[in-house]
């Protein structure tokens, strides 16, 4: 896992020949757009990295972050708001990178050390910036989601309102500096929150992913349009990566949005797993009796591969089947949108498609052609403007022009 070289080919070579912390790197270098990081802490940290050690990934995240969150927290002391809440932010993300890191080397007990270190990092940056920010406890069956509502003042006048979908395992401030600081600046409310499944709702709570996000997204409406200065006739809603499945599931019951972002599409959640298995795999997945053996199959082709066990545990825990390869992947093909789902869809949506999508290549245009109740705009993004990559990573400042252009429009939003 060694830095590749030359360095000034690094966007099209890559940071790491390893894709997974190559891809860790580019999501911090975008996030320097929104303040979420600073180009020199983060090249600074990866040159100190000589070794592609899991364990010294982690370390050298942690220690940044905690730094950086040291000095959020003195100059919160002395009266510096806008340095403080520029710091956290910074080490919200750096922390969460550490957490990511320790997945499978840690502890339990040392990852939700860091955890909670994270969020307190979050609730500093909140606490801090200059805007008006209240927590929000959103009903979900028998418990509350965790939710924010950011203002860009502390008043009640009618605001257009984007409510911010999360992916699959991104943190709040990496949500926050996906969409949330650009629609801020932009005079409009944003709403964060944790689904089922997302963070602190599973690692807290043991809350499961569904596919059935409708039966998320609506009390999250639900709570938000009860909110002061909230224009409950300009909602807006965003998803990224894997919320470009549940966006338009949702959409396809709950019709209260003017306008939704997905970022990319989706509609088969199932693909990005399938991709890399034998099709003699793939092909028992439609056989229930066949489960013993494909459990026993992928156990011996994962037998030494600790990187890539690591990785299969991590992305099926919020599924919640672990131990088994069968039923893992049959619940994750549960996550497709069906042709009656995206003809009820009546909300207009802008679909981004960014070159060299790794994870679900193509869906963009697939979701677009499958919305037949609704317009669509799919928006191209490409390596030659330093866009290219899932979420167009190192591209969120021209993600965000050619988003909020779009949603200007839709929600007719004056200039």
């Amino acid at each position: 896992m060694q830095l590749t070289h030359p360095i000034h080919q690094a966007f099209s070579r890559g940071f790491y020949s390893d894709s997974g912390r190559d891809y860790e790197v580019r999501l911090l270098l975008g996030y320097c757009t929104s303040g979420g990081a600073d180009a020199g802490e983060v090249l600074a940290t990866i040159d100190a990295l000589d070794s592609g050690h899991e364990q010294a990934w982690a370390d050298a995240w942690l220690a940044v972050g905690r730094r950086v969150a040291g000095a959020a927290r003195d100059s919160f002391a002395h009266g510096h708001r806008e340095s403080a809440a520029s710091a956290y932010l910074r080490a919200a993300n750096y922390l969460s990178t550490a957490f990511d890191g320790l997945d499978g080397v840690g502890t339990e007990t040392q990852r939700m050390t860091v955890f909670a270190e994270h969020r307190a990092a979050w609730d500093g940056f909140v606490g801090a910036g200059a805007f008006a920010a209240q927590r929000l406890s959103i009903p979900y069956g028998v418990t509350t989601m965790p939710g924010w509502l950011v203002r860009p003042a502390d008043d009640d006048r009618p605001r257009p309102t984007l409510v911010l979908v999360n992916g699959s395992d991104g943190s709040i401030s990496a949500l926050w500096c996906a969409a949330g600081h650009a629609a801020l600046t932009r005079g409009y409310n944003v709403v964060l929150f944790d689904g089922p499944g997302q963070q602190s709702m599973l690692f807290e709570k043991s809350a499961l992913f569904r596919p059935d996000w409708e039966a998320v997204l609506t009390p999250v409406t639900d709570t938000i349009i009860a909110q002061p200065g909230v224009d409950a006739q300009r909602l807006a809603v965003y998803g990224i990566s894997q919320a470009g499945f549940w966006v338009p599931q949702a959409l396809s019951v709950e019709h209260r949005y003017r306008a939704a972002v997905v970022d990319p599409g989706v509609v088969d959640v199932s693909a990005s797993w399938t991709t890399h298995l034998p099709k003699s795999l793939v092909g028992m997945l439609d056989d229930p009796s066949k489960a013993k053996r494909f459990d026993r199959e992928m156990a011996l082709g994962l037998t030494g591969q600790k990187a890539t066990q690591r990785m299969w545990a991590w992305r099926a825990r919020p599924y919640g089947h672990n131990g088994q390869y069968f039923d893992t992947m049959r619940e994750v093909m549960r996550y497709r949108l069906d042709a009656d789902a995206a003809a009820a869809i009546t909300t207009p949506m802008l679909i981004t498609a960014p070159e060299h999508e790794q994870f679900w290549p193509g869906q963009s245009a697939r979701l677009a052609a499958m919305l037949t109740g609704t317009s669509s705009t799919v928006v191209d993004f490409t390596a030659a403007e330093g866009a290219s990559w899932h979420c167009q990573p190192m591209g969120r400042a021209v993600t965000a022009e050619r988003m909020f252009d779009w949603l200007d429009d839709a929600l007719e939003v004056s200039a």
